[in-house]
């Protein structure tokens, strides 16, 4: 890396100093060669052609203090500061980075697989030898791009707002990490805006529903009772999954609680649940042991819910996060307030929380009409 001083002329007759950081150059896939810089502003400024002995004396002592600035700059890189004093580090592809961020998340399978989706999509929009070094301010809006304008799904459709949203954010979530982790120079991630996430579409089961689906066998029974289970509870599918023996706590007089740290939020948790859901748990087991021994994710059980639920005569797309839906909904309906909701879901924000009631209201102004009209005259 080349690290410089540089003037720029400004319209107002003065000068202004910054520092140029050139990393290079690499040649894109038209052919054409693109040469790395970034820049940094030390809002420094000359008088051009100085005139009196204080202007002078004044450039003399600005010029000055830039190139001390300079010199730290580049103490800082050579003592490691910025972690890339091994230049191989920056040298790193970053698809293989990617790779390996998307294979620590294997562990959390839903947030494993909005990483390998956003993988996919890397693949179509990265060189596939693009080192960190070759990162740029130029590279970052093209990845926005591709997303905003010709990212497609499987069937060929533009992305929906929310996996703009999701993918995009895994990608600075990436830049961030390979700043953190001294790949880069800069952290990218503050520097680009994200997309705005669309509020989704929350299927869920009403009361009857739901009493429907449980009155009506499924394939799999491990699969109907964590189900049930996440509609009594809340919980997500990642934390049903994992739950232990352990964090099951039975504290008498029919009170039941799970302690357990959040996988998405890795926030710790003290949940109350009623007896129903204790019940559905079945017999205390090794603290060690899974609760829910068996259970899955994937196609074949994700298929089991939608039929579990057209023989209930729900026809909805329902998946196992509809559960949680399905919970805030019907905490709301029996009178629960927002921040309770909030915080038995673990939402970090109550405006997320939020959005069920809308819900609840839409269906309390459809009921407005329910009663067949009176003949009032």
């Amino acid at each position: 890396m080349q690290i410089s001083l540089k003037e720029r002329k400004l319209s107002n007759g003065t000068i202004s100093l910054y520092i140029e950081y050139y990393r290079g150059s690499i040649i894109e896939n038209d052919g054409k060669r693109n040469h790395l810089r970034d820049y940094e502003n030390l809002q420094i400024y000359l008088v051009t052609n100085p005139s009196t002995a204080a202007e002078r004396k004044k450039n003399k002592e600005q010029l000055q203090l830039a190139n001390d600035i300079l010199a730290i700059r580049k103490s800082e890189i050579l003592q490691g500061k910025f972690k890339i004093a091994d230049k191989s580090r920056g040298k790193r592809r970053f698809l293989d980075y990617f790779q390996e961020k998307t294979d620590e998340r294997v562990n959390n399978v839903q947030n494993h697989g909005v990483w390998t989706s956003a993988l996919h999509h890397m693949k179509i929009c990265v060189p596939k030898n693009l080192t960190f070094e070759d990162v740029t301010d130029d590279f970052i809006k093209s990845v926005r791009r591709y997303f905003e304008k010709d990212a497609r799904t499987k069937s060929n459709l533009p992305l929906s707002q929310n996996s703009k949203y999701s993918y995009f954010n895994k990608f600075r979530a990436c830049l961030r990490t390979a700043y953190e982790e001294g790949l880069t120079l800069l952290n990218y991630a503050i520097k680009v805006k994200t997309f705005e996430q669309a509020e989704s579409q929350r299927e869920y089961l009403t009361f009857k529903e739901l009493q429907a689906l449980i009155n009506t066998p499924c394939k799999y029974e491990i699969l109907k009772r964590a189900f049930i289970f996440s509609c009594l509870t809340g919980l997500r599918w990642s934390d049903i999954n994992k739950m232990i023996w352990s964090e099951v706590r039975d504290e008498g007089n029919e009170v039941h609680r799970v302690n357990f740290r959040q996988e998405k939020t890795l926030a710790v948790e003290y949940l109350y649940i009623s007896k129903q859901a204790r019940e559905l748990l079945g017999e205390r087991n090794n603290p060690t042991h899974r609760v829910f021994k068996g259970l899955k994710y994937g196609a074949v059980y994700n298929n089991e819910i939608v039929r579990w639920c057209n023989r209930a005569g729900v026809f909805k797309h329902i998946t196992f996060h509809s559960a949680r839906h399905t919970n805030a909904v019907l905490l709301l309906e029996n009178g629960a307030d927002l921040f309770t909701v909030q915080k038995r879901l673990g939402h970090k924000e109550i405006k997320t929380t939020a959005i069920y009631a809308k819900i609840v209201d839409e269906k309390m102004r459809q009921s407005a009409n329910i009663i067949s009209e009176f003949d009032l005259c």
